[in-house]
């Protein structure tokens, strides 16, 4: 086997459940799960119908380019939302088709690191986990960037020391950020960028969250946005990946991107076709559907708008909670063990969150996810609401 495997920490989902086996919520409360990054909205409906049509051609083996007509609606839709006039995204060698995300972060590490060069890759402090086991498992040295109150949530890039920067092949940033809900600017995608050219390693911005914002004139800008206007037309060294799963509410269609760099795109369609990922044509065509409508994604931000409107006034009488710029997450800070509270919210009010340093690591002295939880608002409105009642009341019979 593997050893690297040996390094691997137990899933944030698998740590949870064991903290609360053995624990007795009150049977007459039904369980509200804010735990789990999963949308709970309903699906657009033209894109099941899609899907639905589209059966009869799972008769047939996909490309693992995928679809020239879904490569153009991702362009398209990518061009729409993220790049300024003038910008180019080549749907033939800019961008690819991944089943989710999180199956192509996980790969792209595998094609990017040699691990004969003693090679790190950098992430921010709380992460996805996907980019630490992605790290273990390609052979390289995981670096945390701890994102705190102090960095107001942002990986700090210039207290990295420059030796760690020199061994440096893959930098993973996240926009908006999960769980913190930071946004990225432009200015600091820049910097970044410069950092690559300096030192010669790729970065790999995870914007599944990108579409899920609250100030509608304020959308996240991308990595791509901020390459395209420091001159770098090509995207050289940039790869954004993106998805369904939070645009559109499709978690379970396994549908997302990679585009940029062209060099880049080029050598992982190798390395993929060999690891054999190919989307099935159903899921392309339903994505296709999906990627070419603004509409239902617009309507769902308005929902995690309401959500946040209607939840927040409740939790700031008992906890200092504040908005988050893009994405669905709350990321408050609740004053003790966020395990044990974790467990007693279970207990005593059938709400399942997740305790915040189950998210992080220990680095650089501290675990920056200690004393935090994470509470996802993906119910129905009505769910998130009473969530926000039996928090609040069990937060005020502690005090």
């Amino acid at each position: 086997m593997n050893p690297a495997l040996q390094r691997l920490q137990a899933y944030p989902f698998e740590r949870l459940r064991r903290l609360l086996a053995g624990a007795q919520p009150p049977a007459g409360l039904a369980g509200i799960a804010l735990s789990i990054g999963e949308p709970r909205h309903q699906p657009p409906a033209f894109v099941l119908a899609s899907l639905r049509e589209s059966l009869a051609q799972l008769d047939s083996y996909p490309s693992t380019r995928g679809l020239a007509a879904l490569r153009a609606a991702m362009a398209a839709a990518l061009s729409r939302r993220l790049l300024p006039p003038g910008a180019v995204l080549d749907p033939e060698s800019m961008v690819l088709p991944v089943n989710g995300t999180r199956e192509g972060l996980f790969a792209l590490v595998q094609a990017v690191i040699d691990p004969a060069e003693g090679a790190v890759v950098a992430m921010p402090n709380p992460f996805y986990q996907i980019y630490e086991g992605a790290a273990l498992l390609a052979g390289a040295e995981p670096y945390f960037l701890n994102t705190t109150a102090a960095t107001d949530y942002l990986p700090d890039l210039d207290a990295v020391p420059q030796a760690i920067w020199r061994r440096c092949r893959l930098l993973f940033l996240c926009s908006p950020g999960n769980p913190t809900g930071a946004v990225l600017s432009l200015a600091y995608f820049a910097r970044a960028i410069e950092l690559a050219e300096r030192h010669d390693f790729v970065i790999a911005a995870d914007e599944c969250y990108a579409d899920l914002y609250l100030d509608e004139s304020q959308p996240p800008p991308s990595l791509l946005r901020a390459a395209f206007e420091a001159g770098n037309s090509e995207y050289r060294r940039c790869l954004v990946f993106h998805s369904l799963s939070k645009r559109s509410s499709l978690p379970g269609l396994r549908s997302g991107l990679v585009a940029g760099d062209p060099a880049l795109i080029e050598r992982f369609l190798l390395y993929r076709t060999y690891h054999g990922c190919a989307m099935p044509l159903p899921t392309q065509l339903a994505s296709i559907a999906a990627w070419s409508d603004e509409a239902h994604v617009a309507d769902n931000r308005r929902l995690y708008r309401q959500k946040f409107e209607q939840v927040l006034p409740i939790l700031r009488q008992v906890l200092p909670v504040q908005r988050p710029a893009g994405g669905f997450y709350l990321w408050p800070d609740i004053g003790g063990d966020d395990a044990l509270f974790t467990r007693a919210l279970f207990e005593r009010a059938h709400l399942t969150i997740l305790p915040g340093s189950y998210l992080a690591r220990d680095a650089h002295g501290e675990n920056p996810g200690r004393g935090r939880v994470r509470i996802s608002l993906v119910p129905e409105l009505g769910q998130c609401v009473e969530a926000a009642l039996r928090l609040r009341a069990f937060i005020a019979s502690r005090s």
